[in-house]
């Protein structure tokens, strides 16, 4: 007697390919994955974090851009690498540069998050969306996606937090979020121990060793958001946990889609700034 055949599908939260009938992915843990409700753009999972990263790469860039357009008379073109493509001070403070400024002036709270997405010259932005496409796949890969865009978004605005406390006027940039995923991977490699802990621990130890004196070396580098950054990213490891220990629950999904939705607005109050900016 021939057994029906089992239609195979992927998986609407981590895309991989299971069957259709089975109750729970065996990779992810979802319930009823093959359920029609699921395999919708409204239900979907985020998978293995991929389309989420290069999002966050593309709004980085985007930005970037925008903001050299909104004053290119004043961008920086002169013969110093560091300042090569800067975008006008005044157009970052538009777009929702942070800091003491922004924070105090005109009450922009909204900015904590917007910097994060915000650059200040070609050289700035290759090196952090360069580290940023290195870490991010490892984080979404130890953590999940939900609990890696958490870490990503709540270090960012924390190292920002810390950083407008110490009285730091104007700040921009990715890597207070970076740093963020750099302290979730030390907490992953300490936690976890063992000879794959270890090499977390060790390699992205050192970044962080060198990411510090870096920024006490170099002037102009806002170290107290790196720090603010890291120990958030460290935290959050420890609160929500990692894969090996605890699949990504429904809370972490909240929190992820929270980070999400405050982060979408933030970006377009900044952009809808930008705009009018660019109208007068």
């Amino acid at each position: 007697m021939n057994k029906p055949a089992r239609n195979s599908i992927l998986c609407p939260n981590c895309r991989k390919l299971i069957s259709e009938d089975e109750s729970r992915c065996p990779f992810c843990g979802i319930q009823t994955p093959g359920a029609r409700w699921r395999n919708n753009p409204l239900t979907r999972g985020w998978g293995s974090g991929e389309t989420m990263i290069k999002t966050i790469l593309y709004i980085n860039i985007g930005l970037y851009v925008f903001s050299l357009l909104l004053n290119p008379g004043r961008m920086g073109l002169g013969f110093n690498p560091l300042g090569l493509l800067s975008p006008d001070q005044n157009s970052l403070m538009v777009l929702g540069a942070t800091g003491v400024i922004p924070m105090r002036l005109t009450g922009g709270w909204w900015t904590l998050l917007t910097a994060n997405y915000l650059h200040g010259s070609a050289l700035h932005i290759f090196f952090n969306l360069m580290a940023l496409h290195q870490l991010a796949p490892l984080i979404a890969q130890l953590y999940g996606p939900y609990r890696f865009f958490a870490i990503y978004t709540i270090s960012g605005v924390a190292g920002f937090w810390i950083s407008y406390i110490v009285g730091i006027p104007l700040t921009i940039g990715a890597s207070a979020a970076l740093c963020g995923l750099i302290g979730a991977a030390i907490y992953y490699g300490k936690s976890r121990g063992g000879l794959f802990g270890q090499m977390i621990y060790k390699q992205i130890g050192g970044w962080a060793l060198s990411i510090l004196i870096f920024g006490f070396v170099v002037p102009g580098i806002n170290n107290w958001a790196h720090i603010g950054g890291m120990a958030a990213g460290a935290f959050f490891g420890l609160l929500l946990g990692y894969t090996e220990r605890a699949r990504e629950t429904l809370s972490h999904r909240l929190l992820a889609g929270g980070c999400a939705l405050a982060t979408i607005l933030a970006l377009l109050w900044g952009v809808l700034r930008g705009f009018i900016f660019w109208m007068q």
